[in-house]
């Protein structure tokens, strides 16, 4: 670990952890920060939640539209990004049996099952485009997803990062794109705020959302859905609670439903704005260094591995990768998986869930960690006959951590 960084953060030392894209990992002086509005809540729930809580959200929204380029009216606070696809895809009420919805063979899992469901609830089909990996160029992805679009086509669900993949999509192209075919788009950018310069009014998507607690490094339970102005009526919040029928025309209705949906711990959002200026403090040039150094270091992570490993590095330009990078493995009969772990066939075309890929727990991955003391995810990709080391690049990581994860992989492998 780079110990000029790392002292910020609570990470147990005796592991080196190189998955900070799963669920990040939150800084001191942000964890203070929620305890001490922890504290203010649990010395007044009233006070704080009845009196307090709607101004404090406003500025929170404040701050963090400013960050991703958005309108804050709207911007509301979720959980995480899964409920703000869920929370998109429910309020989608005009397919018809036989519409189609785009997805690709990249996407996050969660969200594939969201889409899958509005399917079986509609009539409609989820047409599933196949991206290149390994990709020469942003113009194959965009090439690849127009590629499924058909007449009948309504929607689509693109990821702005891939998780298993790391693929940074060219998505202001694709979102222009697919509105002049008719078909409008909602981002699941879970990973992209923090990881790279957003500017959500000129990406103009119908729906995006995002997390806070990955890359801005936010408390776990801090996300976002930002909604298109002539989409906002009819977006509504999964609970339906006192907005809904709210006597009250100084706020927008939008709002009302959204910023209350039941007594839960606001902390970890009104922690965001706390988030990003800790982040932004790390460095002398703010959020771009500590992103150009993130993306940097995801770089070289790539090359040391892939000169470790003796696989090839660029498996995709630098201009698609952010924070993040993945690298096929070399074959292994000794780290084969077993046959019983392997998906059965007929869920090849379904997406990948790093999450899930850890539930089953790979073999390499769990000699990563247990004899090496190595937090990395090793994703399986049956369609393929290929796994994958995704690592991920933080600032308390430094070449070290890659060196040691390239000697412990040549020891398993």
């Amino acid at each position: 670990m780079h110990a000029a960084y790392a002292r910020h953060w609570t990470l147990e030392p005796s592991i080196r952890f190189l998955n900070h894209g799963s669920f990040g990992a939150c800084p001191r002086a942000v964890l203070d920060a929620q305890s001490e509005l922890r504290a203010r809540l649990e010395r007044e729930p009233v006070q704080f939640l009845v009196r307090h809580l709607e101004p404090l959200l406003d500025d929170a929204r404040a701050v963090l539209a400013d960050f991703l380029g958005a309108d804050p009216r709207g911007l509301v606070f979720l959980p995480n990004a899964s409920t703000g696809v869920a929370t998109a895809l429910a309020s989608i009420d005009d397919l018809a049996p036989g519409d189609e919805l785009l997805a690709t063979d990249h996407g996050y899992n969660a969200c594939r099952n969201a889409l899958d469901r509005l399917a079986a609830r509609t009539g409609a089909r989820v047409v599933v485009a196949h991206l290149p990996f390994p990709v020469t160029s942003a113009d194959a992805l965009v090439d690849a997803v127009l590629s499924a679009v058909t007449p009948r086509t309504r929607w689509a669900l693109l990821d702005h990062v891939t998780s298993p993949t790391a693929l940074v999509l060219p998505i202001a192209r694709l979102v222009r794109e697919l509105r002049a075919r008719d078909v409008e788009t909602l981002v699941d950018g879970a990973h992209a705020p923090g990881m790279l310069p957003l500017d959500l009014r000129a990406l103009d998507a119908a729906y995006y959302t995002g997390n806070c607690h990955k890359w801005v490094c936010a408390p776990k339970g801090a996300a976002f859905l930002v909604t298109r102005a002539d989409l906002r009526e009819r977006t509504l919040p999964l609970v339906t609670s006192h907005g809904a029928n709210s006597p009250r025309t100084d706020r927008a209705r939008y709002l009302l439903e959204h910023d209350w949906c039941g007594t839960s711990d606001p902390s970890a959002v009104l922690s965001i704005p706390a988030a990003l200026r800790t982040m932004a403090a790390m460095l002398p040039g703010g959020w771009p260094a500590v992103m150009a150094q993130n993306h940097a270091l995801a770089l070289d992570a790539r090359a040391r591995l892939a000169a470790a490993l003796g696989v090839e590095a660029d498996v995709a330009p630098a201009e698609l990768l952010g924070s993040m990078a993945a690298l096929p493995l070399p074959a292994s009969r000794q780290t084969q998986r077993t046959p019983a772990l392997v998906p059965d066939p007929l869920q090849a075309a379904l997406p990948f869930d790093p999450l899930q890929a850890a539930l089953v727990f790979d073999p390499l991955q769990v000699a990563l960690y247990e004899k090496h003391r190595i937090e990395v995810p090793i994703i399986d990709w049956p369609a393929l006959g290929q796994r994958f080391v995704r690592v991920s690049a933080q600032l308390y990581n430094d070449a070290s951590d890659y060196d040691a994860l390239g000697a412990a992989l040549r020891a398993e492998l």
